[in-house]
């Protein structure tokens, strides 16, 4: 059985999913995307595996991770939301109760990064979410550049005044992780890189 397969069972949803799952797969190579890819949701299912112990809801964090970012157009202002509904509503269709599909769309809906996570499942989500921005360095490098080609409609300055705002927003935060654990792994150089970035 498969690591989809696994968490969508456990989430009380009939079947295996195999269809949804090949349908958000293909959505992560749409062509507008360079960061919001297939390459981003593989790095986010390989950093929760390694956690995987740690998180109590690990299911529930596995399926949202795979419609964090299911919905992504890039002038869109509610991508999240509705990559939210559709998580719920597959759920839903697929018998799970209704309490785990509101758990996903909960999940989903923390990735707007709009405040700290507030439960203990949005917390390990919304760092695995983040964990790039500690990355490797060449990797970060890569990962800033992914957004750049992105956006690549906006003009160079108004890109660069709006990029630096989110840089700093972040870096005002008291922590950019709200987990133990990715503090102690990862907060660093993710400081380290965001200055740099600024830089």
């Amino acid at each position: 059985m498969t690591a989809w397969q696994s968490a969508w069972q456990a989430l009380g949803a009939q079947g295996d999913g195999t269809a949804l799952r090949a349908q958000l797969w293909a959505a992560y190579a749409e062509p507008q995307r360079r960061y919001h890819t297939q390459q981003h949701l593989l790095e986010c299912l390989h950093t929760l595996d390694t956690v995987r112990e740690q998180v109590p809801e690990a299911a529930a964090v596995e399926i949202a991770l795979w419609f964090h970012d299911a919905i992504y157009e890039l002038q869109g202002k509610d991508n999240e939301a509705r990559s939210a509904a559709w998580a719920a509503q597959a759920l839903r269709d697929a018998g799970a109760p209704s309490d785990r599909a509101e758990q996903v769309r909960r999940l989903v809906l923390a990735t707007r990064h709009q405040a700290s996570p507030q439960a203990e499942d949005e917390a390990w989500l919304v760092d695995i979410d983040l964990a790039i921005l500690g990355a490797a360095p060449a990797r970060f490098a890569e990962y800033e550049a992914q957004i750049r080609a992105e956006y690549a409609f906006v003009p160079e300055a108004l890109f660069k005044t709006k990029r630096a705002e989110v840089l700093r927003g972040f870096l005002a935060r008291p922590f950019l992780f709200s987990t133990a654990h990715f503090r102690t792994e990862l907060e660093a150089r993710a400081r380290a890189n965001l200055g740099q970035a600024l830089a």
